[in-house]
């Protein structure tokens, strides 16, 4: 049977990580370029061996601003809290509504702030990423900091590894 002490000794809290693509100029930048190249279509036939195809120029483009987008990926760390950090984050954003556990405005936040461990954010740091962010970023930071705090830990299954290895091995 195993000593709690053994236990507690391998225990760490739990951690997530959520990853943004900050870079909103090049975000557009690609879309556009994509349009481009969508609307030159598939079917360009040289009429001389001196022609090149003019979708070779924007597909090099995408490729490099694909990159650019890639590189301004960013992870943010989350580690959860303990019971009673947890418990007076709480208790210092009370809802403004009946039914709600926490004010959402000012809660999400201080969540964030509180379990950030890279980068390690203040509130206000929050704030002023926040008004870089759209909504869909805000929501994925502010969701990774609430799911390292409440959903249940497990052992996820990974498809893609799993279809790596299967293929390697021949499936046994």
């Amino acid at each position: 049977m195993p000593d709690i002490t053994d236990i507690l000794k391998k225990a760490k809290r739990r951690q997530k990580s959520v990853f943004l693509a900050l870079a909103g100029d090049k975000l557009a930048e690609l879309e556009r370029l994509e349009k481009e190249l969508s609307a030159l279509g598939d079917a360009w036939a040289p009429g001389s061996l001196a022609e090149t195809d003019p979708r070779k120029k924007l597909a090099e483009q995408v490729s490099a601003v694909r990159q650019a987008v890639r590189d301004s990926e960013t992870e943010f760390r989350f580690e959860a809290l303990g019971d009673r950090a947890w418990s007076d984050l709480v208790a210092a954003h009370p809802p403004r509504e009946k039914g709600h556990a926490f004010d959402p405005e000012s809660f999400a936040p201080a969540l964030i702030a509180a379990c950030a461990v890279d980068p390690v954010m203040t509130a206000e740091q929050v704030a002023a990423l926040f008004d870089v962010l759209n909504h869909a970023q805000r929501d994925a930071l502010w969701q990774g900091a609430f799911d390292v705090n409440t959903e249940a830990t497990g052992i996820p299954f990974s498809l893609a590894a799993s279809g790596i290895l299967d293929s390697l091995t021949g499936a046994k």
